[in-house]
């Protein structure tokens, strides 16, 4: 709680005002003037405390005027781990696969861990076998960060991609957040994740067999012709 009151201090010299405490990790404050750091942190003998904007709030800063905007002011103990999201549809105890069909969207959803300074748009794409990658999902990829699923009409994507389309292959899916794929492991922010796998395919017209044919077919099986 010292250190805690020593960067409220801080904030409140900056020219912010701090409202009152939302959370555990997490206040209020309006914008500081352009010279306030971005990140700082305070120690003593024993521990410290970093402290970071989360992407979210550096985004609202840009955007809106100075004298009336307000943000969210992100407290990330040093200790605390990265954040970790999971996927939970479809399950991924074996590959799933997808039809390129009408109607046959696939739902991804997932749930996040640990994450402190929430992310302020994710990036979800699927990387084929074949080294093309394609964005997942009605808005290039893109959604906001705090989505917990998307919903990708594959049947669509093919209607409207003729110079891309999908292959009958198997894919992975790629999630992280403003801060890229290659993002280095950071207390508090979100992990990027590839771990699921699916597939997809194209299912093949209906040809009829004739009876005369069937026949052949049947009797060949069992070694009579």
């Amino acid at each position: 709680m010292e250190r805690i009151t020593r960067i409220h201090n801080l904030a409140a010299v900056a020219g912010g005002c701090v409202d009152q405490k939302r959370s555990e990790n997490h206040v209020s404050l309006r914008r500081p003037p352009a010279w306030f750091p971005r990140s700082f942190s305070t120690s003593s003998s024993s521990s410290s405390l970093a402290v970071a904007y989360s992407p979210a709030a550096l985004s609202t800063m840009a955007a809106a005027p100075a004298t009336s905007s307000s943000f969210s002011l992100v407290f990330i103990p040093p200790t605390a781990p990265a954040g970790i999201l999971s996927i939970t549809q479809p399950q991924q105890t074996a590959t799933s696969f997808f039809k390129i069909a009408s109607g046959e969207a696939i739902t991804f959803g997932w749930n996040t861990t640990y994450v402190i300074a929430t992310p302020t748009h994710l990036t979800v794409s699927a990387v084929c076998d074949n080294g093309n990658t394609y964005p997942v999902g009605p808005t290039d990829g893109v959604i906001p960060g705090t989505a917990t699923e998307v919903v990708w009409d594959i049947y669509s994507y093919q209607a409207n991609n003729p110079n891309k389309p999908l292959a009958q292959a198997t894919y992975t899916l790629n999630i992280w957040d403003d801060r890229g794929p290659g993002s280095a492991r950071r207390a508090g922010y979100l992990q990027p994740n590839s771990a699921l796998q699916f597939a997809l395919y194209t299912p093949q017209s209906y040809t009829a067999i004739s009876d005369g044919a069937l026949f052949f077919c049947l009797f060949e099986r069992k070694g009579c012709c």
